[in-house]
């Protein structure tokens, strides 16, 4: 994906997926790239539409949630774009889950039965859930991999104070219910998803994706029960496949790891479940568009701003 440059640039951010450009003091221009990570790694080959696809799921939820909090989005007047507020970001990821499923089962397979400072009941089996739903915050590492973190390590640690964390866990937990709402409603279960936050004059903002395959976890509501019952797998909507793909074919993103070889036929059927997903939580036909040229891109948003 091309570098833009654009009026009034102040700045630019390289992330595992996102391309984020400061603009003067108070905007952000963010490329969604096809890029696709997995356990903190950037995977060798883009993932044709994946960019399209969470940059159209991520404003559909951020104009459906914000009569309950603010958020940072302005417009998305291309595929891969969106144009926003700048503001000063909490340095925590929020992760709120509804279910025994991912990282969590992993960690409850394993043995332990707290996470992130969080008791976990005994007798739960994968995807089983949760009695209420937890919130098991991680750090927001740059580089390398996010780390589980409890509520008293973020105040002890002096990253967020009491009393905005509460704030931000009552806001994740309302967003939680209402994506979990929408979900029910299109015949799918909300399992896990994370938010993040900034705050800008006194006001906490939702900012980055929400909702997306990227950032959360659906299961299939039809048969749901039934499976758990007869121990069957769960058929899901998320990233975990591809999660799970790598795990099978020997990399959980260790140092001495190499990530598989990823073919053609692998490439394209990430791209088709990515679509599948948007169309399934949105109920919106997808309509693949190239991006336009970086004259083209540049001269759009220069136009906007």
């Amino acid at each position: 994906m091309a570098t833009y440059q654009f009026k009034q640039q102040t700045g630019f951010y390289k992330g595992k997926v996102r391309d984020v450009y400061s603009i003067a003091d108070d905007k952000l221009v963010m490329v969604v790239s096809d890029r696709i990570s997995a356990f903190d790694v950037i995977l060798p080959r883009p993932i044709p539409f994946k960019g399209q696809v969470l940059n159209q799921t991520a404003a559909y939820f951020l104009n459906a949630t914000k009569d309950i909090v603010s958020n940072w989005l302005l417009a998305s007047p291309l595929p891969n774009v969106s144009l926003g507020i700048k503001c000063t970001t909490y340095p925590i990821e929020v992760v709120v889950r509804g279910y025994l499923a991912g990282h969590a089962w992993r960690t409850y397979n394993n043995g332990l039965r707290e996470l992130c400072g969080v008791a976990l009941p005994e007798g739960l089996k994968e995807n089983d859930p949760l009695p209420t739903p937890i919130i098991t915050p991680t750090t927001k590492a740059h580089e390398g991999h996010d780390e589980d973190i409890s509520r008293e390590q973020i105040i002890t640690r002096g990253l967020l104070t009491a009393e905005d964390y509460d704030k931000l866990c009552a806001i994740a937990l309302a967003l939680f219910a209402r994506g979990q709402k929408m979900a029910n409603e299109r015949g799918l279960i909300l399992v896990d998803t994370k938010y993040e936050f900034g705050h800008l004059n006194g006001e906490v903002i939702l900012i980055d994706e929400i909702h997306t395959p990227d950032s959360s976890r659906y299961f299939y509501l039809e048969g749901y029960e039934s499976r758990q019952n007869n121990g069957e797998a769960q058929l899901q909507l998320s990233k975990e496949f591809v999660r799970q793909w790598l795990i099978e074919n020997g990399f959980q993103g260790k140092d001495d790891q190499v990530v598989p070889e990823m073919s053609d036929a692998w490439v394209n059927e990430i791209s088709a479940r990515y679509i599948k997903l948007y169309e399934e939580v949105t109920r919106l036909k997808f309509e693949a568009k190239e991006m336009p040229s970086k004259e083209e891109v540049e001269a759009i948003v220069n136009a906007l701003y």
